[in-house]
Formats: C-alpha cells, structure tokens, sequence
C-alpha cells in the first residue's frame, strides 16, 4: 500500500508506505551504491536514481476513498531519489572536495529544473540523513530527493511566517536574519556571497543555517559564484560539526526552496539549508520527546551563544589543518 492520507486535526497529508517494509537487509559488504556492485554504472561521479522503495511515485495505485467527511486520501503521486555524493564508499560530505560538491550542486540543479516540469509537482525537496542515530541505513555518502504533489507542513509555515514579515516589514525575513546573525556572535562562516550561522531561536544546539546573502528564493535563481560559495559553505559547516567533540556527527540537512507550479510569490521566501546535528555532548543525543512531538514546543538544551563560537572555532581549526 502506498498512499497518501489527510489528517483534519493539523490540516496535512501523511504519507502510508508500506511498501518500505519489504526493503532487504544489506550485508555489510554489499553495497549497492559502490561501482562494481552491478546497480550503479562504473564511472559516475555524482548520481541521481529512482528510489527501488519509493513513498511516492509517477505510477502511483488509486487509493479507495471513504464516505465519511473527515477521511480525504489521495494517490501517493510523486518522485523519490537516491542521491549519490562520490564513487567513494567512506567519502562523507566532510571528506568531500569542494569541487565534488560543486558536481552534487549542479546535480541537485538539474533535477529540480527536470522535476519542476511536471505541472502535478507542488515541492521538490533535497535532504540527507547522516548517522545511525537519524536512521540511516547505509553508509555510503548519499542524500534524496522527494517531489511531493504538496507544500509541506513546515515549508508552508516558513512560506506564510515570510509572507507576513514582508507585509508588515517590506522586506525579506531572512534577509535580515542574514544581516544581522550574520554579522554577530552567532555567525560560524562567511564567504563573500554566502554566510552561515545558528540562528538564536533553533531547536538544536548546532542547528546551522546557510544561506545567500542576496536575496534568491531557489537553487535554480543561484548562479555559478553562489554554487561555488555554497559547496564551500557546506564543507565548512560539516567540516566543523564532525570536528566539535572529534567524532563523525549525525544529522539531518534540509534544502528549502520556494515551491513549483503554484501562485506562490517569490519576492517573500529565501532559499536556505537548515542543518539538525544530533548531538549535544560527545555521547548525548537531542531526542524529539513528547513536548516536541505531542505538543509541538521544541526545547534546546544548550544555549547557542555558547555552541556558536564552538563551531565557529571548529570550522577555522578545520580550515587551519587543511581539511580543505
């Protein structure tokens, strides 16, 4: 079964895939995404494939519709990709080149302006998963993609939170962000067009944003020098996180990017990448738990002032020792 399911109680679409279940095992020699393996072509550098286990899909079956008022479903239509970041097995996005980087931007570039094309494609959405502790199942360098025929839930928040600011202010709500996390304490890394910093008000510890410094709304709207600085910018920032307390740090990456296909008004969002690194001490994990998940209220348990300059340091003592 997989299909996609509206919940009348927070007005949005969770998805059934049950279909996932059915994912095999992976021995630990065998590696799907490694040349040689006969799943993946010999020479790719960077590689973007239909997910074997989909959520959604191009092809989707017609779910059966109830006759009560409340229980709206919707066929799981929709794209999933595996993103492959390097041939190298053990090459994380840390151990990257900038220049292999800059391959996986112009990739993610490329699928959004094929993906965008198709009229019933409302979000694409580029992530990754890092670490056993975010449930990642395989360790090769990889990330996905998700095209939803939706806005999601947090990405319409942040839409209708940066319509309202630029009513009632005139100007883009990151932008100011950009300007001033970005020249204060809690700024980790700066380029000439891109900047980076753990916004004062993140849920995590070492929750990092990266983001242009001019206003652009897309990957598609950066150009070539904004590719560059953003592939430096993201080995910097996680660079630094596996440098903080000497260990591999698990986390989550978001893309976000203004929608596809819908009415919506570029002049009000900011295309950013939000980081969620887990930890908060060498061996403690920042858990979603019941306010998070139950009530909706996020608790960060370390103060920012005091993580940012931790960062900040460890992305120059990274940079200092030549990581890159």
């Amino acid at each position: 079964m997989a299909e996609i399911r509206y919940n009348p109680l927070l007005d949005e679409w969770v998805m059934v895939a049950a279909n996932r279940q059915k994912r095999p095992a992976m021995e630990g020699a065998q590696c799907p995404f490694c040349p040689g393996s006969g799943q993946v072509p010999e020479d790719y550098q960077v590689l973007s494939y239909a997910n074997d286990f989909p959520v959604l899909s191009i092809h989707p079956t017609m779910p059966e519709s109830g006759l009560e008022a409340w229980r709206q479903v919707r066929p799981a239509y929709g794209v999933c990709e595996v993103v492959l970041y390097s041939p190298d097995h053990y090459a994380s996005l840390p151990e990257l080149p900038v220049s292999q980087i800059e391959k996986l931007i112009d990739l993610w570039v490329s699928r959004v302006r094929d993906l965008r094309q198709d009229p019933q494609i409302r979000y694409i959405f580029l992530f990754e998963n890092r670490g056993a502790e975010v449930g990642a199942t395989m360790e090769h360098p990889h990330g996905q993609l998700y095209a939803y025929p939706f806005v999601p839930t947090v990405v319409q928040r942040e839409l209708d939170a940066s319509h309202r600011y630029h009513q009632e202010h005139g100007h883009c709500l990151v932008c100011d962000l950009n300007d001033q996390e970005g020249n204060g304490p809690r700024q980790v890394a700066e380029t000439e067009h891109m900047v980076s910093y753990i916004p004062y008000f993140t849920e995590y510890p070492f929750g990092a944003f990266v983001a242009p410094r001019a206003h652009k709304s897309s990957l598609l709207d950066l150009d070539q020098v904004e590719r560059q600085e953003l592939a430096w910018m993201l080995k910097a920032v996680s660079s630094g996180l596996d440098r903080v307390y000497q260990k591999p740090m698990p986390y989550m990456m978001a893309l976000h990017q203004a929608p596809v296909n819908t009415s919506f008004k570029a002049h009000a969002y900011h295309f950013h990448v939000e980081f969620y690194p887990l930890l908060y001490a060498p061996n403690k994990i920042k858990y979603r738990a019941s306010s998070e998940v139950g009530a909706g209220v996020a608790a960060n348990p370390a103060s920012v002032e005091e993580t940012a300059p931790l960062l900040r340091r460890a992305i120059q003592d990274a940079r200092r020792d030549g990581q890159w």
